[in-house]
Formats: structure tokens, C-alpha cells, sequence
């Protein structure tokens, strides 16, 4: 075999190898509580930014927003019951925090469930200037937890 031929087949080799990687840690627990609880966290962006969007971008629908605010309201349940006390490891985006201010992060997580509520309370007028202060006050509820017990 020939150095070019050698060199050739390593490189390709290796091009293959690191298509498969993607640098993420697959979560293999028993009942997968990190990627459950990320995948709950998407389903709930998935459903609050939309409602942003048509907020910034002057955009209102009062029909979907109410949809939409609906939607959060069922999802919004789903992370919590998943950061038990031995689902601190990778490929969690939590910090450490989660479980040595365990007070602090329940507070937030009430704070979260407290400004959804007004939300969906706000969004039955089914107009933008009763819901955009609602909105910002849920916003900023997921912000104030990122803050301190999500790893950026």
C-alpha cells in the first residue's frame, strides 16, 4: 500500500469517526430524568417565544396567543418532578445550585407557575396590552433561574 493511499484511508477514517461524534453526552439513566427534563424546558420555549415574537414584532393574534398561552399552561408541569437529587451529571445544564439552594430554586419555580397564571388570566381580555406586562413577568421568571441555576 502506497503512503498517499495510507494517508488517504486515515483521513477518511477519521472524518468518519468525528461524523459521528457530536460532542454531546447521551444521558443513559434509568429513565433518562436530564434529557426528559430538556426536552420538557424546549417544549416550553417552543410554546413561550412564539408568543414574544408576535409581541415584538407587533404581531397579535388573540386567538393563537390564547392558544399558545393554553399550551404553556399544560407543558409547564413537565421539567420540575425530573431534577431529583442524583440527576446532577452530563449532560445537565443545571448547576449545582439546583440542589444546594433547593429553596431558592422551588421559589422560582413558583414564581414561574404564579406568572403563568397571570398570563392565561391576562390573555382572556384577548388584548396586547393586557398580556404584554403578563408576558415580560414570566420572561423574566425564566431569566432569574437561568441566572443562578443554569450553566451558560
Amino acid at each position: 500500500m502506497t503512503t498517499m493511499l495510507k494517508i488517504t484511508l486515515f483521513a477518511l477514517s477519521t472524518v468518519a469517526l468525528l461524523a459521528g461524534c457530536n460532542g454531546e453526552v447521551e444521558d443513559t439513566r434509568p429513565g433518562q430524568p436530564v434529557k426528559t427534563r430538556q426536552m420538557a424546558f424546549k417544549e416550553i420555549v417552543r410554546t413561550f417565544e412564539p408568543m414574544g415574537v408576535m409581541l415584538r414584532n407587533d404581531r397579535y393574534e388573540a386567538d393563537k396567543f390564547t392558544t399558545l398561552v393554553e399550551q404553556l399552561i399544560a407543558k409547564r408541569d413537565g421539567p420540575w418532578s425530573h431534577f431529583g437529587a442524583d440527576t446532577n451529571y452530563p449532560p445537565t445544564k443545571a448547576t449545582p445550585a439546583v440542589w444546594a439552594q433547593a429553596e431558592k430554586f422551588e421559589q422560582l419555580h413558583q414564581a414561574f407557575i404564579k406568572a403563568t397564571d397571570e398570563l392565561a388570566l391576562a390573555a382572556k381580555a384577548r388584548k396586547k396590552e393586557a398580556v404584554e406586562a403578563p408576558y415580560k413577568r414570566a420572561h423574566d421568571t425564566c431569566h432569574d433561574c437561568h441566572e443562578t441555576f443554569k450553566k451558560r
